[in-house]
């Protein structure tokens, strides 16, 4: 799928470093004052933040947080760690925000404070796009099913597993869970539908083969009853790109309905 350049362009203005750094909260004031959050996120969650083949990360949170850093004149440093790590660093007081693909559960609110939702999700079921045998969930009986660990996904699976009778198999990334079933060792996963729905484009090697089963919306997260100024410039910011027409532009970048 073709990037925006502009988009693109704008992203790498916005993020002042890219990948894994010393992280422990709010960097100090820079020379004009301006402070500059430390935001984490996934390391690979296509269409929603990956690496480009010029090693830049890019997708719908990278580029949607660097469209609304502009609009409302803050600085970040963007931290790639995986999204276990990233929920941790911000729980642990070591960032300030995370942007992940992070859907909002009740259990997730009792720890964190989000933004309105930027993006409506839900879960499908993935095989390889050669088996023709597995058609329905009561096709994994007795079968493993690989999931990530710490997505939605992941809970819808543990929920049906017993009721299915299929066992899961737990990865700390979507690539490695998608390849996991290219090769056979598992029958199936379960990933957000516009997860699932790139990597397809993109030639992972799956299909999908259930309809979408209704899930969280995705939310920015801050940790619970810090950083509302942040907080309150995201959502301002969301709403700003929604009304200029800059959020849909993003999404039509990495989603083709």
């Amino acid at each position: 799928m073709k990037l925006s350049k502009k988009l693109t362009a704008m992203a790498m203005v916005a993020v002042m470093a890219l990948g894994v750094t010393a992280c422990g909260g709010s960097e100090p004031a820079a020379e004009d004052g301006a402070k500059t959050y430390i935001i984490a996120t996934d390391t690979t969650f296509a269409p929603f933040e990956f690496q480009n083949e010029a090693g830049e990360y890019v997708g719908i949170d990278i580029e949607l947080l660097a469209a609304i850093a502009e609009d409302q004149g803050f600085e970040y440093e963007l931290q790639t760690l995986g999204f276990d790590a990233a929920v941790q660093a911000l729980e642990a007081g070591q960032a300030d925000g995370v942007i992940a693909g992070m859907s909002i559960t009740e259990a997730r609110a009792e720890k964190f404070d989000f933004s309105t939702p930027y993006f409506d999700s839900g879960v499908v079921m993935g095989i390889a796009a050669d088996n023709d045998t597995i058609t329905s969930y009561e096709d994994l009986a007795g079968q493993k099913v690989a999931v990530k660990r710490g997505t939605e996904g992941m809970d819808f699976a543990e929920s049906i597993k017993d009721q299915y009778g299929f066992e899961t198999v737990v990865f700390d990334d979507s690539s490695a869970m998608c390849m996991d079933v290219v090769v056979g060792n598992s029958a199936a996963c379960f990933e957000d539908y516009p997860v699932l729905g790139y990597g397809i484009t993109q030639g992972n090697g799956l299909k999908m083969v259930t309809d979408k089963e209704q899930g969280s919306s995705y939310g920015f997260a801050v940790g619970k009853g810090i950083n509302a100024e942040l907080l309150e410039m995201f959502n301002t910011g969301l709403a700003n790109l929604k009304e200029n027409g800059k959020y849909q532009e993003i999404l039509d970048t990495y989603i083709q309905e």
